[in-house]
This record gives structure tokens, sequence and C-alpha cells, in this order.
């Protein structure tokens, strides 16, 4: 291997691993390329067939490296960089992928011929020792052991190559040696049905558990489908197609119907239904005009659209969301981890413990046979491989985020959907998330002299530079139009509002903060309705009056409380910035059972800091927002729950879970399929253990037969990944 070329620099790659179809292979990279030296992490995802490497140096030969490690552990497997592509090079490399496709069909399409060729000589043999004229005498003998071996070679081929290959490249101890060793040893003592029979049924497990991955890897690159293939350029009169990541902001795209939105932008024109279902797991259609934005991953379904791009590609929503699919089940769960390196160490010990259980009892029991304690060793072995759980519960995970992305949730990663089982405290912040956010001007009232075409033209003036939704109210009930050059300075306060000077008068719009910041002598609003908000406005120093906003509960709001306390979380808090009576109100009509009103974005991460200290250790948090002030917050929680629809990028980038259509209820949706998928994980973990140390008694103490080893191994390894795959059926 040649050495390493070093550059110091931190540093993020991700390679696409090609071929990688072994779930205990896969665990065995991962771990050798987290040992290299200047790794700080490696991210090994299956289903995706890719590895994200984070280090504190970079190394020009680090894909040779880690080809070098996957042609150690599992040969045939192909490493390459991911890299931006040009729209010829992703149709070459399709072609490539298509040509490999076709070469692997063959490969498999051949063993499966000497697979069920071996099987018929298998039965033949099965047959055979019924016919008198074969059953005794030396002919016996070498005719059962050719019709057995010639069906052990032809159906267990495979298993023989890797563990041949594995022990010279110094991995010893895995499945195929456990096999390799349990089938020969079967032979040697002239058990041949059983040692056929071990090698037939762990290659029929192997199989089902191939097609399990391979159907996992498949339900995630459906969920990929939203990937654009092309975008349609404009120049002038004309339109050329080229890679979505060659587009830039500002450039013009057109968007055919049945053609998918390949970046986010904004309608110029046209109008059109397109359908979200991709992005947010609902099938009805959403309408879309000019001066609207449209969300990449969409698929315009009727008219033509001339959109202006105004995000890269690799900024866009359906690359974010492309991101945190492949990316997801690369976060492993605390049970995964445990298993890859139970894993680790088991297969040693259970070599040994079966070396033990041959020679031992001979040698200080009387009367103890060899062949006989040798028999029970090869059962010991062929029980103990630790297939179903290596394999099953991976799949479990994969099943579970990819049923949750087929219903508009995205989970980064295992260990949150496992997490998710154990929240107790909810906290909801109000606008945006349990509200609309969607505000109308409800009141203007006047003070000293002023009038309300006056404080609402302030208003909106010393507005015009803020994203907030009460901002954006108070301009759409402006008709007049805003000239930002007579606005000469500004001076935006977290948490209370706005100061800025507008034709040589000093405006004042903010709550009563600013006011009492400001020492304004104003008129505080109490008999207004209590959900509304009150924005204060001064000018000059001098109290002019007030506007009140009001906003309202989302439809499914209540619906997902009362959904939550039935699926036992033990307390719902809300955050707000708004005023008491608010906060008040919004906490009783939803039945909360506590909430934090007039919370600056710095208080609101205080008091989630206050909220984990006073829960149990095992318990979780969860935070739920949706605007950019919410990122600080969502990020120290334990599991940050974002609102992806409406969402800032901010907030959806610091969450582990996002709600893409923006319902509260996709909540109580997610915390059911971490049930489910931890509820069928145990079950696995439960069935395998608990069968295959039953079975290992019995055949310690020579009660069971290989017959009952075969159960208990490949029997239990293919009802647990079944099992597993009841997860990403359709919910």
């Amino acid at each position: 291997m040649a050495e390493a070329v070093l550059v110091k620099n931190e540093f993020k790659t991700k390679y696409i691993l090609r071929g990688l179809a072994c779930t205990s292979c896969a665990a065995k990279i991962e771990k050798a390329v987290q040992e290299l030296p200047y790794v700080v992490e490696a991210e090994l995802n299956l289903a995706a067939s890719t590895i994200i490497i984070k280090g504190s140096e970079r190394t020009k030969n680090m894909d040779k490296e880690l080809q070098f490690i996957a042609d150690k552990i599992e040969n045939g497997v192909k490493v390459e960089k991911e890299g931006k592509r040009t729209l010829r090079q992703e149709n070459n490399t399709s072609k490539k992928e298509r040509a490999k496709d076709n070469t692997d069909i063959t490969k498999k399409s051949n063993y499966q011929y000497r697979f069920w060729s071996g099987v018929g000589i298998f039965i033949l043999a099965l047959i055979s020792l019924q016919v008198p004229i074969l059953t005794d005498g030396f002919f016996n003998f070498y005719f059962k052991y050719f019709l057995f071996g010639s069906s052990y070679l032809l159906i267990g081929s495979p298993v023989l190559i890797a563990a041949f290959k594995n022990i010279k490249r110094g991995q010893v101890f895995d499945e195929n040696f456990l096999m390799s060793i349990a089938t020969l040893g079967a032979f040697a003592i002239q058990e041949f049905p059983e040692g056929v029979a071990v090698m037939l049924f762990y290659m029929v497990g192997e199989m089902f558990q191939e097609k399990a991955v391979d159907h996992s890897r498949r339900s995630i690159k459906d969920l990929m489908d939203i990937r654009p293939d092309y975008a349609n350029l404009k120049q002038g009169e004309k339109t050329i197609k080229i890679a979505p990541e060659d587009v830039q902001v500002g450039d013009i795209i057109v968007i055919k119907p049945g053609e998918r939105v390949p970046l986010d932008g904004e309608v110029l024109k046209g109008s059109s239904l397109v359908d979200t279902s991709a992005l947010t797991g609902e099938s009805v259609p959403r309408r879309v005009k000019s001066g609207e934005e449209i969300l990449s991953g969409m698929i315009n379904k009727t008219g033509l659209l001339t959109v202006k791009v105004n995000k890269e590609y690799n900024q866009s929503t359906v690359a974010q969301i492309l991101d945190l699919v492949e990316n997801a089940s690369a976060k492993k769960a605390a049970i995964e981890k445990f298993i890859t390196k139970f894993s680790r160490y088991y297969t040693p010990v259970v070599v040994y413990s079966a070396l033990a259980i041959a020679i031992l009892p001979p040698l200080f029991l009387a009367g103890a046979s060899f062949s006989d304690w040798l028999y029970r060793s090869l059962i010991f072995l062929v029980v103990s491989c630790p297939c179903a759980l290596v394999v099953s519960i991976p799949l479990g995970f994969f099943g579970g985020i990819g049923r949750a992305s087929r219903q508009g949730i995205l989970v980064k990663g295992g260990n949150y959907l496992e997490a998710l089982n154990d929240v107790k405290q909810i906290v909801f912040d109000k606008t945006g998330t349990l509200t609309k956010g969607e505000f109308v001007v409800s009141k203007i009232k006047p003070y000293n002299n002023h009038s309300k075409d006056e404080i609402l033209i302030k208003a909106a003036y010393a507005e015009s530079h803020s994203t907030h939704p009460i901002a954006k109210s108070i301009l759409e009930a402006c008709e007049y139009k805003i000239d930002n050059n007579k606005i000469e300075d500004y001076q935006e306060f977290s948490g209370r509002g706005i100061k800025a000077v507008i034709d040589g008068q000093e405006v004042l719009v903010g709550n009563n903060k600013l006011m009492d910041q400001e020492q304004i002598d104003y008129q505080e609003v109490t008999e207004e309705a209590t959900e509304a908000t009150i924005v204060y406005i001064a000018i000059d120093n001098v109290y002019a009056g007030y506007i009140t906003i009001a906003d309202h509960l989302k439809d499914d709001s209540l619906k997902a409380i009362k959904a939550l306390k039935q699926a036992g979380i033990r307390e719902i808090t809300m955050f707000t910035g708004d005023r008491e009576n608010v906060a008040q109100e919004i906490a009783k009509r939803l039945g909360l059972d506590n909430y934090y009103a007039e919370l600056l974005p710095a208080q609101k991460v205080e008091k989630v800091e206050e909220l984990l200290k006073k829960q149990d250790k095992k318990d979780k948090l969860i935070f739920v927002g949706d605007g950019i002030n919410d990122a600080p917050v969502l990020a120290r929680s334990d599991i940050g729950v974002a609102m992806g629809g409406l969402g800032s990028d901010a907030a959806i980038e610091a969450a582990d879970v996002v709600l893409m259509t923006d319902e509260p209820s996709k909540l109580v949706t997610a915390i059911n399929t971490a049930h489910k998928t931890r509820q069928i994980i145990w079950q696995n973990i439960i069935f395998a253990l608990g069968i295959k140390g039953i079975v290992l008694i019995m055949g310690t103490l020579g009660i069971a037969t290989m017959w009952e080893a075969v159960f208990a191994d490949a029997g239990v390894a293919l009802l647990a990944v079944l099992n597993a795959m009841r997860i990403s059926r359709n919910p």
C-alpha cells in the first residue's frame, strides 16, 4: 500500500462502495477505516452503499487505502469518490452501472443454476439411501461421498471460497468460517445428509437476507427518485438541457408538464398543479402561480412554468432531503453498535468453545466418544452463527427510516429513531408550529392625534426589512408603496422590535419591552382579545398607538396534543416570545401542561436546559420549532424536530427529525413508527437468542441433532429477516 501524502486540513469525503452487499463485511470495513490514524469518524451506510469519512488530515491516497481495505474484507467491491458530475458523465455512469448490473445478474444466474443442480443431486442422494443395494458395503461409502459431496460443493462453493480467501487475508473468524468448519466436520464423521442440509439452508437463508437487504436498498433508492435528471436552462429564445448542479442562482429555467422541478425558485410566469408527495407524503396536488415559491422535487402536472432559480442545487430542498435520506442509515442506534461489537468478539469465543466441547469431555469423562462430542461441537458451531441478529437489526432500522420517509417524516439516523421511544417531554414553539403563522392585521388604534393610516404606514416602513410573519402581515395590510430611500437608519432588537428613522422621524415598532426600554409613556393594552398580538408604535418618543395582529391555531394542533398524551408523553410545554395572556389562552385551549411566554431566543435555550436537568437520564426531551431563531434550541434538545414545509433552512439543518407537512400530528406518527421498529427488533433479539440458547444446551447434552441446529441457525435467521421486513411495508 502506497504511503499516504497528508495535507493538514479538516476534511469530510463521501465514497461510493459499489457491490457491497454483506452486512458483517460492511461493519468490518467501517471499523478498519476508523482505525486509520488520520480518520476521526467513518460512517458506512449499507443501504446507500456509501461511506462518509471525517478526519483531521486529508490524504491524496485515501481512495487507494479504502480500496485496499475493501479488497481485503470483501473482494469485488469497487470504491469511487463521489463528486459533481455533468449530464454526460451521469449518462455514462448509468451505462456502466447497467453493464455491471448485467454482469452481476449473469453471475447470480450461473450460481442459481449450480445451486438448483446441487439441490437436485441432494434429493437424489437422500432417495438413494432408501435403496437397499446402495446402503451396504464399500460401494455405499464412495457412492454417498460422491452424491452428497457433489451437491455440497455445488451449493456451498461461495461459502468455502469466501472462507478460504478470508483466511488468506487474515479474516478468520466469520460466519463463512463457522459454516465451513461445521459442514466439513459433519462430512468427516460421515454425517453426509446433515452436512449438506446445513449448507443448503444456510445458503437459502443468505439468499433471503440478500433479498431483504436489496429490498431495503431499493426502498431507499425509491426515495431517491426525487433527484432531478436535468434542468431546462433558458438562453434567450432557446432552452438547453444541463445538469441541475450547473445552474446558477438567478438563472431562468423552464419546467414542462410531467417534469420534476430541478431547483428551488420563484415562478415568474405560468400556473400549474404540482405533485408534492415526494416531499411531504401528501397525495393532494397543490396549485402554484406567478410570484409564488416552488421547491425542487415537486412534479409539474399541468402547465408550463418559467422559474427564476433562487438556490444552488446543493442548497435546494431536494438536495437537503437526499442528503438526509442517504446519510440516515449511517448514524447507528446503540443496539446496532452493540450487535456489531458483540459479533466481533462472539465468533472467536464460539469457535474456541466448540473446540473445547470436542476435545475436553473425551479426555476427562470415562466412556466419552470423540466422534460423539465432535458431533455436538459441530451442532454448537452451526447454532452459534450470529447472522440472525447481525442482518435483521440493521434491516429493522433501514425499514423504520424508510417507512417514516414515506410518511413525510425525515429521521436523520437510527439513533434518533431509537431515541423517540424514550421521549417523556415535548416542547413546542408557538408561532408557525402550533399556530399557522399566518398573521392578519385585525385592528388599528391611534393615539395622540395620529391617524390609522399614519401609524400603519410608519409601522410598514419600519418592518420593511424584517422577515418575521408579523412584519409581513403589516406590509400586506399597508397599500402604500414603500420607498426604502426614506429609511435613514435601522436597528432591530431581538425579541423586542425595531427602531428606524423615517423621513427624519424616529419610529419605534415593537412590544411592551421595547416601549419600556426606550422609556415611552404608553398605554398598555389589556382589553383586547387574549389571542391577539399587540404591536406598539411610537413616533419621536411619543406614543402613537397600536396594531392588533391575529393568528390562528393549526387545524390538527389539538388532535396532535391529545394523541401525544395518549402515546404516553408525560409533559407538553409551549415556548413563545408572545405576551403572557396570549400564551395562557392557547395553552388552555390545547390542554398543555405548561407554557413560558415573552421569551427571547437565548432564554428558550436556558429553559430547555432547566427542563433537561429535571428529567431522568434515560428520558428524552423533544423541541419542535420552525424559525431561524429556533436553531440553537433545536440543537440543544435531546431530539430537535423541525417543521420542514415552511421551516427555515437553519432550523432543518439543526434538527434531528424533519416534519415535511408542517403538521404537529406527524410527530405522533414518528413516535409510533419508532415504537413499531423497536418492538420488531426486540422480537428478533429475544426470539433468536432464545431459540439458539435452547438448542445450544440441547446440542451440548446430546439431545439435539444437526437438523435442529439448522433450524436454530438458518430458520431463525430467515424468520428474523422476514419479521424485520414488516416494518418497511406501506403504513
